[in-house]
């Protein structure tokens, strides 16, 4: 009877397919759900809709469920192959620790090493966009710019730009190995501990300078909070008598973009912040709005690791003709990136939008350069007392005051 029950099944679903009808679908098991999942979020989203048909795009989500997945590890790894073949490392699967390590960093703080990566060239080599202040990565003077090759003896090329960060991260008082070169090309194995790292997205201070008050205001990261510590911060340089600004961008890597939008908004009076452009067409123009937080003169520090949202924040400051950019050319990150979520706690980022400055300048891969280079080399503690970049800015902005 079994035998003959198959043979009327078989049969029938042959009449469906003569008939042009797909033939029945199994039902597919929650690890291949998440996996579909992931590619109907990016088919939705994705800034570049064309890179979809050159990857093949529906063959990859065909050739992932052909594939055992059973496990949410095979659903990650499934995922994170069929994502490689856009070429976007900013497009990238999160695993459940990394999605809340991510959220948590736009709320303030992070645990790990502290650096801030990015990809450059043909070989995506992986790159220290940033050292974050405080951070056993820059107490151990890593710097911008040094190619992050191995952790924990795997070749950091083998694991790509997500795994390399998931890596680094890990609990409070644990350890881990890196293998750096520097930009000069001098390679240091280093054993660093990882801790919790208080972000401190803003600090600020008051000084003199050839008898002027000068306002130091630097952001080293857009989380929730800086928009408002941003304003305090200029409303008590108002209310002191500080007469110029100096903003230091250096090391931002970006993070929430309507937080560096918001801190625009403060400094500009009615004036265009930044043009986001989907993958639709459409284009978005934010502007700030009339009024002004702190009226007075100001310069702006940027250098390599200034990146994303401190880039349209130091892109309109320059376009609008509010601050001089003085220091070394900027990242050049021009893609938005959104954060989903998946239903197990794991995650998304992918890239949704580019933007350019009001100027109409794209600058992905090509950075902002400032109006004023800054000699080399660059001071490795920015806003220290050995801090020769403030040193010349504040110089600067107390001559255009007298």
């Amino acid at each position: 009877m079994k035998q003959r029950a198959w043979a009327l099944v078989s049969a029938a679903s042959l009449a469906l397919i003569l008939l042009g009808y797909p033939p029945p679908v199994q039902a597919l098991n929650d690890a291949q759900q998440l996996v579909v999942e992931a590619w109907r979020l990016v088919n939705q989203s994705y800034v570049d809709p064309e890179r979809f048909e050159a990857v093949h795009w529906r063959q990859l989500r065909q050739q992932a469920l052909e594939q055992r997945i059973e496990s949410s590890g095979e659903a990650y790894d499934a995922i994170s192959a069929m994502l490689a073949p856009l070429g976007d490392p900013y497009t990238r699967f999160l695993s459940p620790s990394d999605y809340a390590a991510l959220r948590s960093s736009t709320k303030g703080s992070v645990s790990g090493v502290g650096l801030q990566l990015g990809t450059v060239g043909n070989d995506q080599t992986i790159v220290v966009i940033a050292p974050l202040d405080g951070s056993p990565a820059a107490e151990a003077a890593i710097g911008t710019g040094s190619a992050l090759l191995e952790v924990e003896g795997q070749s950091c090329a083998s694991l790509g730009l997500e795994a390399t960060a998931a890596r680094l991260r890990g609990p409070a008082g644990s350890r881990v190995q890196l293998l750096v070169r520097s930009p000069e090309g001098v390679e240091r194995q280093l054993l660093l501990e990882r801790r919790t790292v208080d972000l401190q997205p803003v600090r600020q201070r008051e000084f003199n300078a050839q008898g002027h008050r000068l306002g130091y205001l630097r952001i080293s990261q857009f989380s929730e909070q800086v928009p408002e510590q941003v304003r305090d911060t200029l409303t008590a340089f108002d209310s002191h008598g500080v007469e110029g600004l100096v903003m230091d961008l250096r090391n931002n890597s970006g993070g929430l973009v309507d937080a560096g939008v918001a801190v625009a908004g403060a400094l500009l009076d009615g004036q265009r912040i930044v043009e986001t452009r989907t993958r639709s067409g459409l284009s978005e123009e934010r502007q700030a709005p009339p009024g002004q937080l702190f009226r007075g003169p100001m310069l702006t520090l940027v250098n390599g690791g200034t990146a994303s949202a401190s880039e349209i924040l130091a892109g309109a400051l320059q376009d609008d003709g509010r601050s001089e950019l003085l220091g070394s050319r900027t990242f050049g990150k021009g893609l938005i990136q959104t954060l989903i979520g998946l239903g197990d706690g794991s995650g998304l980022t992918v890239t949704v939008a580019r933007y350019v400055t009001p100027s109409g300048r794209d600058i992905q891969s090509l950075g902002i350069t400032p109006d004023q280079p800054l000699p080399k080399p660059e001071p490795l503690n920015p806003g220290g007392e050995d801090d020769t970049w403030l040193a010349e800015a504040a110089a600067k902005l107390a001559g255009e005051l007298a």
